[in-house]
């Protein structure tokens, strides 16, 4: 009898969809048939894949009625949020209208002795090893700019959002996208390792937990492949004197509770100057106060539940540690009686926190934040600092120029000022320390999916 792999609704804890996994034979089949196709599909030319993989976002787009459900049964996500279409179209067409320059030659001398230059050239195939908390953004992130390049891709989705792999896979075949080019492949964490020790791939693009990034180095050491690691975050805020405290409040507190906190670059812990943190710990509670928990389902829910019950018994459990040391929660679960003590978490705001506690050093991936009251730019910047993470951070103030000199201070892989929890196409998307490495979106995204090649060609003269 064949392996398969349960998606466990976090809606009502039922069985709502169920996969076969491929034999490890079969998915050498499946790479096989992408190395077939990938060298017909790079010849076309630049033109003809964008166009084809446009065709096959747009086809994407036309299943949003079907797709915004069924995000909300697979993980949690409510439905008055659309789904990820409007931050999915963004990445898309940006990457799409870049790629003549981001993929054009460096010309170093066209004359009529020498041509010398240096081409960007696939890599071959691409393997994305995609998560379930934005499992179409960030999917897109490298499948779209890989595609365009000239690669073959293929897409290894969570287990929790088994469905959004095979609709871009259903989308890009609509496109025009040939077989073999893109495949969706339900594999387990064996046959994904033998896959990659096989260096079956030109790069390995993974998203997901540090534990999770260090088994893919693992089973890369040796072989040369590239990889790109998104991995964890803690990732922090800093609201200065000088801040708009209601913008700061609504703007952070949204960072942490958006998508139950489940959001790579999502808040997790803030520091507040001294002189604004009692007026903002007071609107920050009433800022949670208002949310509703419930089923995604329901229009007027805001936070759904947390996409797996052993996410928010993690969570639980450093809120519990946290209080055992001497934090103060700040919100009675009472206040939402749908927390039903499996998946359905009830957010949590608690002061009187310290880095000595779980909650301010470790991910929590969920809706808590630990908020600490500041003397100064220069003790925000050694807590910001004192992290094993480094994907963002959020700098409130009215002085751009005080936010610059502390983004340069700053362990991290992008500085906001005034905004938090967003992913500008346009700006490279990276981290540092254990956030892992690798340069995703911008014109840098087509650095990964691509290598260089140097032609130098002497012309010869009768």
């Amino acid at each position: 009898m064949s392996k398969t792999i349960k998606l466990i609704s976090p809606v009502d804890g039922s069985i709502f969809v169920e996969r076969p996994v491929l034999s490890a034979a079969e998915a050498r089949q499946a790479v096989s048939s992408a190395h077939a196709a990938q060298p017909e599909w790079a010849a076309l030319p630049l033109a003809e894949r964008i166009a084809r993989v446009d065709a096959g976002i747009a086809a994407l787009n036309a299943m949003k009625g079907e797709v915004v459900g069924e995000l909300a049964d697979q993980m949690g996500r409510p439905t008055r949020y659309g789904g990820e279409f409007g931050g999915m179209n963004e990445r898309a067409e940006y990457m799409a209208r870049i790629a003549p320059e981001a993929l054009a030659p460096t010309v170093i001398e066209e004359s009529d002795s020498f041509t010398r230059e240096i081409r960007r050239e696939p890599v071959g195939t691409v393997f994305v090893i995609a998560p379930w908390n934005y499992p179409f953004m960030t999917a897109i992130n490298t499948v779209v700019p890989a595609l365009i390049a000239g690669n073959a891709v293929i897409l290894k989705h969570a287990s929790q959002t088994l469905l959004v792999g095979e609709r871009i896979a259903q989308a890009m075949e609509r496109g025009g996208v040939p077989d073999g080019v893109f495949q969706n492949l339900v594999l387990d964490h064996q046959t994904t390792e033998e896959l990659i020790a096989a260096r079956s791939f030109g790069f390995v693009n993974f998203t997901g937990s540090v534990r999770g990034g260090q088994a893919i180095e693992r089973a890369a050491a040796g072989t040369f492949t590239a990889t790109g690691l998104e991995l964890g975050g803690k990732d922090p805020g800093y609201v200065r004197e000088d801040a708009d405290l209601d913008a700061a409040v609504e703007g952070l507190m949204d960072g942490a509770m958006f998508n139950s906190g489940q959001c790579c670059c999502g808040i997790e812990r803030i520091y507040v100057h001294e002189s604004l943190y009692d007026g903002f710990v007071e609107r920050a509670t009433a800022w949670v106060l208002r949310q509703k928990l419930g089923n995604p389902h329901d229009p007027d829910t805001t936070m759904g539940p947390m996409a797996q019950r052993r996410f928010a018994e993690l969570i639980r459990e450093q809120i519990a540690e946290a209080v055992d040391r001497g934090a103060t929660p700040l919100i009675d679960p009472a206040a939402y009686p749908e927390d039903d003590g499996g998946a359905y978490l009830a957010p949590q705001i608690l002061t009187g926190v310290t880095h000595d506690m779980r909650i301010m050093r470790e991910e929590s991936f969920g809706p808590v934040v630990g908020i600490m009251p500041v003397a100064d730019d220069d003790q925000a910047v050694a807590l910001m600092n004192d992290c094993d993470y480094g994907l963002t951070a959020s700098i409130w103030t009215g002085d751009a120029q005080a936010a610059e000199k502390i983004g340069a201070r700053l362990e991290t892989g992008t500085v906001f000022m005034n905004r938090c929890d967003y992913l500008d196409p346009a700006l490279c998307w990276t981290g540092c320390k254990d956030t892992g490495r690798g340069a995703a979106l911008s014109s840098l995204g087509y650095l990964a999916v691509t290598r260089p090649k140097s032609y130098h060609l002497k012309k010869v003269t009768t």
